[in-house]
């Protein structure tokens, strides 16, 4: 049953579309004029498109006045440094790492002579740390 019901929906929108096809192919002269008076008065009616106004992000005293566009002016340096705007993150980025991994350096440089500090203060003589049975001895001392 439900199959000759979406049969007959098919059929009655086919139907639909024709008669709508043949109506809009050929209008009336009155439907047209109509149409065309629609037309006019809803332009008349039309606001006008807002326009679009391009500044520049970075703007300094006294540069409206030396723009030139044949010359290409600040303008066009102002446009390059748009673009160049886009790498100053990337720039501070690959800077704070370069800065992180300068510190941990130096941490690890310290860490270091804090050992070696270690080393030189205590009462050991330096060849008994280099002796591996005095390593052995320590660790089973422990």
């Amino acid at each position: 049953m439900s199959h000759d019901l979406e049969t007959r929906e098919i059929r009655f929108a086919h139907r639909v579309r024709l008669a709508l096809d043949e109506a809009s192919e050929a209008p009336s002269p009155n439907i047209a004029a109509r149409l065309a008076a629609a037309r006019q008065e809803a332009l008349a009616r039309k606001k006008p498109e807002p326009v679009a106004v391009v500044q520049p992000a970075l703007v300094l005293a006294g540069v409206g006045a030396m723009q030139s566009p044949e010359i290409g002016g600040p303008r066009r340096a102002f446009d390059k440094l748009g673009r160049l705007g886009l790498l100053w993150p990337l720039a501070a980025l690959v800077i704070g790492l370069a800065g992180i991994a300068y510190w941990e350096h130096q941490q690890h440089i310290q860490d270091l002579a804090d050992i070696d500090a270690a080393v030189l203060s205590d009462e050991l003589p330096l060849s008994a740390y280099a002796d591996h049975g005095f390593n052995a001895y320590v660790k089973r001392a422990q």
